[in-house]
């Protein structure tokens, strides 16, 4: 049966089937995702972590359906209608829905209308119906007559109802309905009763009255109508015509093999409109509901991971000293001073906006607390008041080479109220948390984002109406890949960063913090193995994606794996040098001839990542952070007019569109038909999060808070 699943999954990803066997074969190993596509390339073929995720995923799933047949198989042999062909059926099916069909027949039910008419004796009446071997239809029926039966009509009605539900517990007519309502079913919208003038109801009125293929309706479509139902805005319904239902019943249950007459015929007639309207359509259009919600979902949660990802890898100042503003007006500015690390030095109060109005005051604040901290960067939260202290830090004398920089602050009163910021800084209240998590998401925004919880990070799109399992897995998987992609500093990071370092997790991570808040920094990776619960098939996942700045052994600050110290040494013994000498010197490792190394354990995929991580050993793929200034012609969406250009900054990407920050408090979208000159599938296709641009100004509705506007001709 595994033989099944791999070759299905490799059939699916578009990859060769070794791939996948290989693959799982890590996993069960006790292999991390990180740890397979970074460190066992040649047992995989060089498989991408979305990849190996996917492999990991799929798999996962078939372990389920595995079990699953398990105990479908032992339910019918308990009832002793197992047979061969049946059994063959069970084994092959890849599709859950599918097999759950297959078992239909011989679940056991609750007591249903035709589950009566057994009781009542109508079976054999019912199978001499449905196979036509029947001539004189009053005849036979009365043959049924009792005292709960008490006349013909009674005995065909409850015949009927048999039929009807073993029609509707064939798998054949099923996957005909399916098919039917997948291809030509429509997704209709109709405002609720009494709602039509509802406050609520109103941002879903273009779904009042709303048609679309089940085929052809876009994902976040779909979703915002599933939402407005679920809130009772909305009804919902899968239509298909139910002439075109009946017939494709009809043609599985009618076949060339007997003949019939046309009493017997209206019986059976009968019989499957029953069964169609009263059983398969309720059934069918649920069903047809949930593969779209879930395809849905899927597009949701990638759109959502890709953002993230691109969020967790936005671009660092590195380790600055930092002055933090988290900005507001009646409640004044929360101000911080960071050291380079982020570790919190000083925080103060100031009120340089109305009610308040103390400018002079302020201005003397901040002058004394960058002198006497050495600040060297400024952030500034974008929310509430973000502008009006922006224009005011802009106003100061600032020292030379001080950068300021607006921050996207969604989540860090998320952060500030977390039982980590708790931890954290069990002395200070939620608005200095706030300003610190401000200040440290420009210093590092992947180290400070991974203590919040994605969902509140303002990216993405209906993430809390989507399947819920499978987000936390898709953005686990996310964080667990940026963090592992760029590496942790083993000496500063926070035991919830390290906790999502491959082959850590929480209790580790707590583990290597103690160790090190007792014994002082570690001074080489092979340390680690001296932490308490920390064990060899731990440290072989992790390692490598671990950093020491200045350690000993320079490979300790590198993404080489410590299992590959031995080889680099060993090329560095061949050009006559130390290893330190060989990172230093270019010409020398320009001359390695990586075919020389290649071995039964390493190949030349590993061979290359040695050799680019000596070039630029303990490198941040991350980009440098950049200042953006927003137009100082706007304050409020009265003064954006259409025309207009404006600098702006991607805060979100959806299927639907892109939203940016023009530094008004509210987001403008460019439709996915103004993102480029030429079409686009996704607004992702061309844009990125924190991306820096110009944008046209193409319509502004006041009253209703939204703003367009386009990429196109710029």
């Amino acid at each position: 049966m595994i033989d099944l699943y791999t070759s299905h999954i490799a059939s699916q990803m578009g990859i060769a089937r070794w791939q996948v066997e290989n693959c799982i074969a890590l996993l069960e190993e006790g292999a991390t995702v990180p740890f397979i596509s970074r460190y066992r390339k040649e047992r995989t073929g060089s498989l991408d972590e979305i990849q190996v995720a996917e492999v990991r995923h799929h798999f996962l799933r078939f372990t389920e359906l595995a079990r699953r047949k398990e105990a479908i198989i032992i339910s019918i042999e308990e009832q002793g209608k197992m047979d061969d062909e049946l059994r063959r059926r069970i084994e092959v099916e890849i599709d859950p829905r599918t097999l759950e069909d297959l078992y239909l027949p011989y679940r056991p039910k609750r007591r249903t209308r035709a589950s009566v008419a057994r009781e009542r004796g109508l079976e054999p009446l019912a199978m001499a119906i449905y196979t036509g071997k029947v001539q004189d239809l009053q005849r036979e029926a009365a043959r049924y007559l009792t005292k709960d039966v008490p006349d013909a009509e009674s005995a065909l009605a409850g015949a009927r109802d048999i039929i009807a539900e073993q029609v509707a517990d064939m798998q054949i007519v099923r996957a005909a309905l399916k098919d039917l309502y997948a291809r030509w079913g429509n997704v209709t919208a109709r405002v609720a009763r009494g709602k039509e003038d509802d406050e609520g109801a109103a941002k879903y009125r273009t779904y009042f009255s709303f048609s679309q293929r089940v085929s052809q309706i876009p994902s976040h479509r779909l979703l915002a109508i599933l939402r407005a139902a679920g809130e009772g805005f909305l009804t919902v319904k899968v239509e298909v015509r139910e002439e075109h239902a009946i017939e494709r019943i009809a043609r599985r249950v009618f076949e060339p093999r007997r003949p019939m007459s046309a009493q017997v015929r209206s019986q059976i007639d009968l019989a499957l409109a029953d069964s169609y309207r009263r059983l398969l359509h309720p059934s069918i259009e649920n069903e047809t509901l949930a593969v779209a919600k879930e395809a849905a979902d899927n597009a949701a949660i990638r759109v959502f991971g890709d953002n993230l990802r691109q969020l967790l890898l936005a671009a660092p100042v590195g380790q600055k000293r930092t002055l933090a503003i988290d900005p507001g007006f009646r409640t004044g500015c929360k101000v911080v001073c960071l050291d380079a690390q982020g570790n919190l030095l000083h925080n103060d109060t100031i009120y340089p906006h109305p009610p308040v109005n103390e400018k002079s005051a302020a201005m003397r604040k901040l002058s004394n607390m960058i002198e006497a901290y050495r600040i060297e960067v400024i952030a500034i939260g974008n929310g509430t008041a973000g502008r009006e202290t922006e224009s005011f830090i802009q106003k100061m004398a600032l020292p030379a080479g001080i950068r300021v920089f607006s921050v996207n602050e969604d989540g860090a009163s998320v952060y500030s109220a977390s039982d980590i910021a708790r931890e954290e800084f069990p002395d200070y209240d939620v608005t200095v948390r706030g300003a610190v998590s401000i200040g440290r998401r420009l210093m590092d925004p992947l180290a400070e984002l991974v203590k919040i919880d994605p969902k509140s990070i303002g990216v993405g799109q209906y993430q809390h109406d989507v399947d819920q399992g499978l987000l936390r897995e898709t953005l686990d998987e996310t964080v667990e890949g940026c963090v592992n992609r760029v590496g942790v500093n083993l000496n500063t990071a926070s035991w919830h960063l390290l906790s999502y370092v491959s082959g850590i997790g929480p209790a580790l991570a707590r583990n290597i913090v103690d160790y090190r808040t007792t014994n002082g920094p570690f001074a080489a990776r092979s340390e680690l193995l001296k932490v308490k619960r920390l064990g060899d098939k731990a440290y072989e996942q992790c390692a490598g994606f671990l950093r020491i700045p200045g350690a000993a052994d320079p490979l300790d600050n590198s993404a080489v794996h410590p299992e590959r110290y031995a080889l680099v040494a060993r090329m560095a013994a061949d050009m006559g040098v130390d290893v330190a000498t060989l990172i230093s010197d270019a010409a020398r490792r320009n001359a390695i001839d990586p075919q020389r190394y290649v071995s039964d354990e390493v190949g030349l995929p590993t061979l290359k990542d040695i050799l680019e991580e000596l070039d630029r050993p303990g490198r941040d793929p991350r980009q440098t952070a950049r200042e953006f200034e927003f137009s100082q012609e706007i304050h409020d969406i009265e003064d954006v007019k259409p025309g207009m250009i404006l600098p702006c900054i991607v805060t979100n990407i959806t299927d639907f569109g892109a939203f940016v920050d023009i530094g008004i408090h509210r987001s403008a979208l460019i439709h996915v038909s103004q993102v480029a000159d030429h079409r686009v599938n996704s607004p992702a296709d061309v844009l990125r999060i924190n991306q820096q641009l110009y944008a046209r100004v193409i319509s502004v509705d006041v009253e209703r808070g939204r703003i367009g506007m386009s990429l196109r001709g710029l």
